[in-house]
Formats: structure tokens, C-alpha cells, sequence
């Protein structure tokens, strides 16, 4: 007789009742199965061109953190965290490698594949086809004005496969109705082939009962016993899910987006702050309703001709100035406080920062086991270059947040002496559960000193 694990079982039922898998799980920690604590999801929050980084003069950096492990003072673009430092890991002294530093598109092909040419599968493909593989959609890769003019192929960060990039969905609504089935807005229309269901309202044991009762015939009284247990697990789960208990709670009973943005607005230079901040919002409440483990936010592409002093109630808000995401990033051999490319420019990192903070807070308001979603995700903060008026690939201005379930201890400056990135991305796959040896090119380990246990 075939013994069937409740993984197997599941699989065998139908996607409909697979889909009660992660609700199933987050009764308790992954890590509660095994020895060593695991990430429950991973977000790469990307931001495009850059920051100010080392000078081409020789003036120090106005990214990177000073100081020692615990003790270290952060600069001015990263001012916005703060209030998150002792949940942040920062880092000096990564390096993408030599090939093509001095250039934005070659930067963006290895930022998270770490191969030279974007010529590998990116770390967000692997872990949401290994461990990720079991959520309704093993990835999520949302944009905002990231494929504006058409943008592909080197302007996405994303690899599935080697050299070939995919494309980000900047439209927040036509994502929400994508993931939830039902319009963002209560009462709204459904936009032509948006599914005409509730997937909340709809039992998933229902929709898959008579292939579960054709399973229970084929099985002995031991095995229909478990199937029962199973049954009788899930229908529980599905009800504290409709009812508002679980990780995503409300949101999940009854899913909203708020934004008003229309598919004439995606490109609009002052709506991006609220794209984004709608993005972001999608991406939270997927995987507090257990849609996915892994996703990729992208704030426009490099190269941006992002027209930044249009963002309504900023520090850079101009309506008489255009100063673009790209223009900005090229301010000159030196920081020069007179300069009005270097001043737009360390206000716009500062801004992309802050919408990195607002993830970080927007994570951890939702409860989650014995805290917080932060304290069980994995969030980075990565771009394409290092100083945005050299493109050098070396002292990569990447930041961690969130404790990994307890894999990651924070609150820490890691310095390192060129040692590749890939290896960060092994030890970030290996925090959320993935048989991860080497990454990249290089084949690097993982990072030493930045996992516990």
C-alpha cells in the first residue's frame, strides 16, 4: 500500500486544495519542523541608478554605514532607517565582480543573477522554485513605471532563465485582480477576463470534494483515516481564514487595495509615489494571505528618466525644475553642496529609502507567530551601480532587514574585502530553507558571518 505524505496528498487532490497548503502551514513555524529556524518569504526591493557612493575625486562614501559591527553611524540617504537599524544588516565591501563595472545595464544583469550577462537563473527564481514552489504563485514581481517606453530585456532585474529576463507588472489593480480574483475596490467592475469568483468566499475543500471522495475509495482504512484528519484540518484553517484569523486576518477575509490610479496614470511622474506605495501594499498583503513566499518590488528601471521633482509633498517637489532619476545620478566628480544634480540626487536615494522603511513598517504591523511578518521575512534594499556617476560595481550599496525567523541576527555592520555578492544571495537562499552550496559565476559560498545556527 502507497503511503502518502500530507504534501503528496495535497498534490494528488488538485491546485485548488493545494492552494490551502501555506495556511496550513502557518499554524506553526517552519522552523518548529526542523533544527535550524527558516525565512517564511523573501522581498527584493529594488530602486534604480544608484547612490552617492565613493566620489570620483576620492571623497568617502555617503552611503555606506562607519564604524564597527554594533557601533556604527549611518549617513544621511539612509537617515529613513533609522528607526529600523537594529532590524537592518548592513554591509561594505561587496563587489559584483569586474566585467562591465562602469555600466548600468551590465550591473542590472547581475544584480541578482551574480553571473556576468545575466547569463544564470537570479536567486528570486531559485528560492520560489525550491522552497517556493508550493504557493499559489511561486513568485510575484511587481513594477512601478518599470516597462514605461516598452522597457525589457536589461532594464528588469529578474532571470528565470539564463539571459532572459521577465517583465514586471506596473498596473497595481490589474495585479490585485490577478492574485484575489475580484476587483480592488468593492462594487468596481472587473476588468475583460478577470475571473468572476470570490476566492475567499469559495471553500476550497468544496471545489475538490468529489476528487477527494474518488481518492478516499482507493484508499485502506489506515490512509482514509488521515485523509479525514486532513480534511478536517484544512476545512479548519479555511475557516479561521474567512473569519479573519491567520496572518493576513481582515485582509484576506475581504482584500482591498487603495488606489485610485487608472492604466492612463501608470506612467505619470506624479502618481509613482502612490504606485509604489500600492505596489507595496499588494506585495504585504499576498504573502500575509499566503500567496507567495517570493517577490520582487521594482522602482522604476537604471537609467530612469524618472522625473523625481514632481513627487507631490517631497523635499524634492518642483514643479519648475526637471530633474530626472539618471540626470541626478550624474552630479559631477565631487559631492558638491552647490551642485543641484548632487542635492536632487541625495534627496532622491533618501526617498527610495524611506519607501523601503514604509515596507519594513508596513511588515511589521502584522503579527505573526511570536512577533511580527519582519521578524520572520527576508527584505532587501539593492540597485544596479554603486556611486551613480562612476557605475563601479564594488562596494555594492545592498541592505538586509528582518530576522529570517531567527536566522539572521541585525542590528549589524558586516564589512568585507571584495568578496562577491553571489555569496550573500547563497546565505539568503539558504535562510529561507534552499539547498544552497555556491551562487553565481564565482560560486560562492555563503556569507560568512551572516547567518546563525
Amino acid at each position: 500500500m502507497t503511503t502518502l505524505t500530507r504534501r503528496q496528498l495535497l498534490r494528488r487532490v488538485g491546485p485548488a486544495a493545494a492552494m490551502a497548503l501555506p495556511f496550513f502551514e502557518q499554524l506553526a513555524p517552519r522552523g518548529a519542523h526542523a533544527g535550524t529556524p527558516v525565512a517564511e518569504r523573501v522581498v527584493f526591493f529594488y530602486f534604480p541608478d544608484g547612490v552617492a557612493g565613493p566620489s570620483q575625486n576620492g571623497e568617502p562614501s555617503l552611503w555606506h554605514p562607519t564604524g564597527g559591527v554594533h557601533d556604527f553611524t549611518l549617513p544621511d540617504q539612509l537617515a529613513p532607517l533609522q528607526p529600523w537599524v537594529d532590524d537592518c544588516v548592513f554591509f561594505r565591501g561587496l563587489s559584483m565582480g569586474p566585467t562591465d563595472s562602469g555600466s548600468h545595464p551590465g550591473g542590472a544583469k547581475k544584480l541578482l543573477t551574480a553571473t556576468d550577462g545575466g547569463n544564470g537563473v537570479s536567486i528570486d527564481h531559485v528560492i520560489a522554485n525550491g522552497v517556493g514552489a508550493d504557493a499559489p504563485w511561486k513568485h510575484l514581481y511587481l513594477g512601478a513605471a518599470a516597462t514605461i517606453g516598452g522597457a525589457s530585456g536589461d532594464k528588469h532585474i529578474s532571470y528565470p532563465s539564463p539571459g532572459q529576463s521577465i517583465t514586471p507588472q506596473d498596473d497595481p489593480l490589474a495585479a490585485f485582480e490577478l492574485l484575489f480574483g475580484a476587483p480592488a475596490r468593492p462594487g468596481a467592475p472587473g476588468r475583460p477576463g478577470a475571473p468572476d469568483v470570490d476566492p475567499v468566499a469559495v471553500s476550497v475543500i468544496d471545489g475538490v470534494l468529489a476528487d477527494m471522495n474518488r481518492l478516499r475509495g482507493q484508499l485502506g482504512g489506515v490512509e482514509q483515516a488521515k485523509l479525514d484528519l486532513h480534511l478536517e484540518a484544512l476545512r479548519e484553517v479555511e475557516m479561521r481564514t474567512k473569519n479573519g484569523g491567520g496572518t493576513g486576518g481582515a485582509s484576506c477575509r475581504d482584500p482591498s487595495l487603495d488606489t485610485d490610479v487608472t492604466a492612463n496614470d501608470l506612467w505619470v511622474a506624479s502618481r509613482f509615489p502612490e504606485i509604489l506605495r500600492a505596489q507595496t501594499d499588494l506585495m504585504v498583503q499576498a504573502m500575509a494571505c499566503g500567496l507567495t513566499r517570493v517577490g520582487v518590488l521594482q522602482a522604476s528601471h537604471h537609467t530612469s528618466d524618472l522625473v523625481m521633482s514632481q513627487f507631490p509633498a517631497t523635499a524634492m517637489y518642483d514643479p519648475a525644475f526637471d530633474m530626472r532619476s539618471h540626470q541626478a545620478s550624474h552630479y559631477g566628480p565631487a559631492h558638491d553642496p552647490t551642485h543641484a544634480e548632487f542635492v536632487a540626487y541625495v534627496q532622491q536615494r533618501q526617498w527610495f529609502v524611506a519607501q523601503f522603511a514604509y515596507l519594513l513598517e508596513s511588515l511589521a504591523a502584522r503579527p505573526e507567530g511570536d512577533g511580527s511578518m519582519l521578524d520572520h521575512s527576508i527584505v532587501v534594499l539593492c540597485t544596479e551601480v554603486c556611486d551613480g556617476n562612476t557605475h563601479l560595481h564594488d562596494d555594492m550599496p545592498l541592505v538586509i532587514a528582518g530576522g529570517a525567523g531567527g536566522r539572521i541576527e541585525t542590528g549589524r555592520l558586516l564589512q568585507y574585502d571584495g568578496v562577491r555578492h553571489g555569496g550573500l544571495w547563497a546565505a539568503l537562499g539558504q535562510a529561507m530553507g534552499a539547498e544552497i552550496g555556491g551562487f553565481g559565476d564565482a560560486g560562492t559560498g555563503a556569507l560568512a558571518g551572516l547567518l546563525s545556527g
